[in-house]
């Protein structure tokens, strides 16, 4: 007799059927869940591979930057009198420095006024700067022999009207006008007081204020806006500061400096004076920065070690346990890796140092990979060759002219040696006047012009009226003018102005085809008593010449490679000597200028990291589409199974009710050989 708990039959149709389903289903499963872990595996350890190797390339970022080679250490006895800081190009040594006055700037006080709301006067303010030659009154007697204007700052004008004329109104103008001199209001107890600070120290920055007093017509009484003049006519303000310049020794060589930071003194160094030494000098000491090289050195090798244990760990195959490691044999871990210690061990390409390998300089390869530094080796290449060592690590060029100098270079610039020959040297736009003689008189006949420099034009330019004993005195007059025009002066423009000989040359700063200058208007005698007439001048030129053979592009004094040709990108100041060859300029990228590239490629979004995880996130994918079809060939196949039990539940149930049917039948059938009766 059959006995389950089907519905019909009592058979256990779920329990088949779920048994069934999960036999079928094992042998399928488990492969894709073997399949998924090992790529997963894969996947996680390219992360930490692509991770290594971009914490490798991060270190390589202070030996990639030749900005970073050939510092300099400086080191003051005393920091409270002289501080000193220093800049790659700063000359090793020391040096004893001595301080005996401090640059000061001068300062002017107006006389007493009743509040700040006091009307002063309307009129002109005309600031000069330059060296004064000035007596105070205490001791005395008070005298005010001359000024010098100093060509070096512009002259600045400004306009006070009923706007602006009061007390704090004029303040405000000044401060406003940006013109390197500061102003502030005091009450000193017995009225409010306009005090004028030159912003620059030195004596050759004091200020010369004149006025056109527009209120009264006097501009050298005490009354009216002529009350702040300050000049050789009218002393109406008090020097409260007299302008100085800072005095001190070095090695016992007497130097004056307009500034208390002093950056041309010694090449490269600055020293910052803030008190006097007294007898006893200041010793400052200026010396290569070996060990931050060497740590930036160091620090590569590190960064390099720790990729190279990163990927022999992902790599490793353990024979003992027979255990393979996610990445072991995989082509692109093993290429890469192989691609990155081709470049450790070869010499550097394109540099002609004294050395041009890591194993030169004391860095040699262990068995596993991995780099060590011989120490002392290092420190004696240092020692011996701390100028030249950055060609080994970043992309530089050396150039064997002295007038050149390299400022840079692109990524397509090619690793050689190129011939650099000059045709025209880069020039500055320039007007050069008529004879002049001098004395001469600068009056209403010849004081104004307007003067265009590289494309702008000034407004109308006024010289300060009066005799001028030589040509240098005037053409002090007419740059301070020139570069203290507003239009010229904000635009960026600076003109130089000599008298050369018996005549004056008026030269744009600026190098190069964009540099120009043109006279637009001059005054009536201005052509007869300065030689300048109106006109434009000499254009400036850009220089030009080859490098490498081909053709480059020259903008002002700046010399690049063209692109297409090997030295595409390669940038060359030429800053001095004459046409034709010029030397050679060698260009290396330095080892670690081509890690970096090429792990720039690895690490890029379509290099052969990601191309490699993409192809394996494409085989999860395909796996995640196995899953799915897995799951509805098992829902078909589990339908399949319920209807077919269902069938054998019915035809067993239908057999047990004739199996029922037919014993109750035989059971009522009469006994054999029974007798009726």
């Amino acid at each position: 007799m059959i006995t389950a708990s089907g519905v019909g039959s009592g058979l256990d149709i779920e329990g088949l059927v779920t048994q069934l389903i999960a036999a079928e289903r094992a042998p399928t499963e488990n492969r894709l869940t073997r399949q998924t872990a090992q790529l997963s595996s894969e996947l996680s350890a390219f992360g930490l591979f692509k991770n290594a190797l971009s914490n490798f390339q991060g270190s390589i970022a202070q030996v990639n930057t030749l900005g970073n080679f050939g510092q300099r250490l400086s080191a003051s006895d005393n920091e409270d009198l002289v501080q000193v800081s220093t800049t790659a190009d700063a000359e090793v040594g020391s040096y004893n420095v001595g301080v005996t006055q401090l640059a000061q700037s001068q300062a002017l006080a107006s006389g007493s006024f009743a509040s700040t709301s006091t009307e002063v006067g309307t009129g002109v303010l005309t600031f000069r700067f330059g060296n004064t030659d000035y007596t105070y009154p205490d001791p005395g007697p008070e005298s005010y022999n001359g000024f010098t204007v100093n060509p070096e700052r512009g002259t600045a004008t400004i306009t006070i009207d009923s706007s602006n004329n009061t007390l704090e109104g004029l303040r405000d103008a000044v401060n406003d006008a940006d013109i390197g001199v500061s102003a502030t209001i005091v009450n000193d107890g017995s009225g409010y007081r306009l005090l004028f600070n030159s912003e620059q120290t030195g004596a050759d920055n004091s200020m010369e204020i004149s006025v056109d007093d527009s209120g009264d017509g006097n501009s050298t009484d005490a009354s009216g806006l002529s009350a702040l003049a300050f000049n050789v006519s009218a002393t109406n303000l008090s020097q409260t500061v007299a302008a100085q310049d800072a005095v001190f020794s070095i090695n016992g060589l007497s130097i004056n400096s307009a500034d208390n930071r002093v950056s041309d003194a010694i090449e490269g160094v600055e020293l910052n004076l803030r008190d006097v030494t007294g007898a006893a000098n200041v010793v400052i000491s200026v010396a290569e920065d070996r060990g931050g090289v060497k740590e930036a050195i160091t620090s590569f090798v590190d960064g390099y070690n720790q990729f190279v244990n990163t990927a022999n760990a992902l790599t490793a195959y353990d024979p003992a346990s027979g255990t393979a490691s996610a990445l072991q044999g995989d082509f692109s871990a093993r290429s890469i890796v192989g691609q990155l210690r081709a470049v450790m061990v070869s010499a550097v390409e394109g540099f002609n140092g004294p050395f041009n390998s890591l194993s030169e300089i004391g860095i040699t390869t262990a068995v596993d990979g991995t780099l060590s530094v011989d120490s002392s080796r290092l420190d004696k290449v240092l020692d011996e060759n701390f100028e030249v060592i950055s060609g080994m690590f970043a992309a530089v060029g050396f150039p064997s002219d002295s007038g050149v100098d390299f400022l840079g270079a692109s990524d397509e610039t090619a690793v050689a040696s190129y011939d650099l020959n000059i045709t025209q040297m880069a020039s500055r736009g320039q007007v050069v006047g008529a004879a002049a003689g001098f004395p001469l008189d600068i009056d209403d006949d010849n004081d104004n012009f307007v003067i265009k420099v590289d494309g702008t034009s000034s407004g109308t330019i006024s010289l300060t009226q009066g005799t001028y004993a030589s040509g240098a005195e005037l053409a002090a007059e007419l740059k301070s003018r020139i570069n203290g025009d507003s239009a010229i002066s904000g635009g960026g423009m600076v003109v130089d102005v000599q008298f050369n000989v018996d005549r004056f040359e008026i030269t744009s700063q600026r190098w190069g085809s964009g540099s120009s200058v043109e006279l637009e208007s001059v005054d009536t005698n201005t052509v007869a008593e300065l030689g300048l007439s109106v006109g434009l001048g000499t254009l400036g030129v850009d220089v030009a010449g080859t490098i490498g053979g081909v053709a480059a592009s020259g903008v002002g004094q700046v010399l690049t490679g063209v692109g297409g040709s090997n030295a595409d990108g390669l940038r060359l100041l030429i800053d001095g000597g004459t046409v034709g060859a010029r030397g050679t300029v060698d260009f290396s990228r330095g080892l670690s200028a081509q890690l970096d590239a090429l792990l720039s490629g690895f690490l890029d979004a379509e290099g052969i990291l990601e191309s490699r995880t993409g192809g394996i996130q494409q085989r999860v994918d395909e796996i995640g589409d196995a899953r799915e079809a897995l799951d509805r060939r098992m829902e078909l196949l589990e339908a399949q199974y319920r209807q077919r039990f269902t069938n054998l539940d019915i035809l067993l149930a239908n057999l047990q009710s004739t199996s029922s049917f037919l014993t109750q039948q035989l059971a009522s059938l009469p006994e054999p050989n029974s007798v009726n009766r």
